[in-house]
């Protein structure tokens, strides 16, 4: 019996082993072709040139491969998509873990995490159609289809996700952490801010990280609703292309091999630092301000 429990093991973990190796070589595997198919436009065109040029003209006579106005119409749409994101999400879950009545989080949680299940195409439609021209004619302007209304569409994906997990987290914070803070005379609200966030603020931060490198990866809002216009924006009802949409709109059109083709996946090597940038960034925090036990707050 002794021994074929511990075949039974030696089985298991070897299941779980090959299972992980499998997802690592396919991973690398996809970065490896990434990165083949990617370098070569800098044969033709300088990092620099590449990175800080701007003109995205990819199929002219005298091409341009300048991607800095769709770098920055990447950042501008994940920076004020995390300006409603991080707030809404974080607060939300503050509600549900510490304020809502048991009732109501039952209710109010599983409807957040079916929103996050909706899909992008679905969303980016809501914002063609219904959002587009509310911006429109409210604020009279050109075209509804701009970066306010991506980040709001890019928002409102990942509220789902920042809620859910920063809720996970403050609600796993130690039970004597609070009782001890009440028992100090502290108001439920200063347990809140003073007790319950710091000692959550790794899984917070993961959430925001999560959430803003979900923003920035997405294709299919941006794609709809950003207006794919290639330049630098004057304000946030500018239309602008974001890095996925470029490679979304013209992977289809660029013939296999040509500089267009190469310079799309340089884009998409591009947009993977980006997102490693982001993990690295999660990572560290949740390393930085883990909980090990309630006497280490």
């Amino acid at each position: 019996m002794r021994l074929q429990r511990r075949t039974r093991d030696k089985l298991i973990q070897g299941v779980f082993f090959a299972t992980a190796l499998t997802s690592i070589i396919i991973l690398g595997l996809i970065m490896v072709f990434l990165f083949i198919e990617g370098l070569p436009i800098f044969k033709h065109v300088g990092i620099s040139d590449f990175l800080f040029g701007l003109g995205w003209y990819p199929t002219d006579d005298d091409p341009e491969f300048g991607i800095f106005p769709l770098i920055i119409g990447s950042l501008s749409v994940t920076v004020l998509s995390s300006a409603i994101a991080i707030p809404l999400g974080v607060m939300t879950a503050l509600y549900l873990a510490e304020i809502a009545s048991l009732r109501v989080r039952n209710i109010v949680k599983p409807i957040i995490e079916l929103l996050a299940s909706l899909p992008s195409v679905v969303i980016g439609f809501f914002g063609m159609v219904v959002v587009a021209p509310f911006l429109q004619n409210t604020f009279d302007i050109n075209t509804g289809l701009n970066m306010f209304n991506a980040s709001l569409m890019l928002a409102f994906m990942s509220v789902p996700t920042i809620t859910s997990v920063s809720e996970d987290a403050i609600y796993a914070v130690p039970l004597e952490l609070k009782e001890a803070s009440l028992a100090l005379g502290a108001t439920h609200c200063e347990t809140i801010w003073k007790v319950v966030v710091p000692a959550s603020l790794s899984g917070i931060s993961t959430a925001v990280i999560l959430g803003m490198s979900r923003a920035i990866g997405e294709t299919m809002v941006v794609l709809m609703v950003a207006g794919g216009a290639g330049m630098i924006p004057d304000s946030i009802f500018d239309p602008v292309r974001p890095m996925p949409s470029s490679i979304a709109a013209e992977m289809g059109e660029a013939p296999l091999g040509s500089d267009h083709y190469h310079a799309l996946f340089a884009i998409g090597i591009v947009l993977f630092l980006f997102t490693m940038v982001f993990n690295v960034i999660a990572d560290h925090i949740a390393n930085k301000y883990k909980q090990v036990g309630a006497a280490t707050l």
